[in-house]
């Protein structure tokens, strides 16, 4: 059973993630979404992709109860890649993804949602990489990503304390677009669909392929060596510790291994 929702109307695809309670981004998701991805490369008459959250959250973070089922720094390393590729192949793709934000985008939600080309939010929504309260470290390009949008200090900070910031504060740092009320964000993200749209696919289609230029050849290499360092902290006793303290709702008791 899909874990996603697929709407096209008038040259957009609107795509929902459906996963109650949070949307966690769990395997299943990562690979439905992929394959709607090979869908609508299929459709030349798709000009944007509108992302989305049923219920109360965008995304409120990875699915941490299957990282539980996970042995060993290869297998964490290899989950790492794989959200990795998914996230640079949207980030690279012919036409724009548009995230709409409401309630929050946590962790690998927010790694999500940095990976789309144009972010609206909701003025109260929280946008946060909060993995370090967990003992472990972003592993979806979030190191990668974050600096890039807000600056080095910035990213630090919000990084290092796991605090989220607002929807408000993310505008203002330059991590979303826009800011929205709660009735006015998915109005307002269609709408700016249906306007890109209405422009010639293949100026759509050059603009996606140059603007990534911008990039510096660093941002592999970076991503790489955050895999690889998304692998080796998953084998300390404090991301074991941190893990299971978030699964038992309580505050982990880290010892620094």
């Amino acid at each position: 059973m899909s874990t996603l929702t697929v709407e096209v109307q008038n040259h957009v695809a609107e795509i929902t993630i459906e996963s109650p309670p949070a949307n966690a981004l769990s395997s299943a998701i990562l690979q439905d979404l992929s394959e709607q991805l090979d869908q609508i490369e299929q459709d030349s008459s798709i000009k944007a992709i509108l992302l989305r959250g049923e219920g109360k959250f965008f995304s409120a973070g990875a699915d941490i109860k299957e990282f539980t089922s996970l042995q060993g720094a290869s297998d964490y390393k290899s989950l790492a890649g794989k959200g990795q590729q998914l996230f640079n192949r949207i980030e690279t793709f012919h036409i724009p993804v548009i995230a709409a934000i409401h309630g929050a985008a946590l962790g690998g939600g927010l790694e999500l949602a940095m990976s789309c080309h144009i972010r609206y939010v909701t003025h109260e929504a929280k946008l946060g990489l909060p993995e370090l309260n967990l003992g472990i470290i972003p592993g979806f390009a979030g190191t990668q990503r974050l600096p890039r949008y807000i600056g080095a200090a910035r990213a630090y900070e919000m990084m290092l304390t796991g605090v989220p910031i607002t929807g408000k504060e993310a505008v203002e740092w330059g991590l979303a677009n826009r800011s929205f009320s709660e009735d006015e964000l998915l109005g307002a993200a269609e709408k700016l669909a249906q306007t890109i749209a209405s422009k010639s696919g293949p100026t759509i289609h050059h603009v996606m392929e140059l603007v990534p230029y911008t990039y510096t050849s660093q941002f592999q290499e970076g991503v790489q060596k955050e895999a690889e360092a998304f692998g080796q902290v998953f084998g300390n006793a404090d991301a074991k510790e941190g893990i299971q303290a978030f699964i038992e709702k309580r505050k982990p008791q880290f010892s620094d291994q």
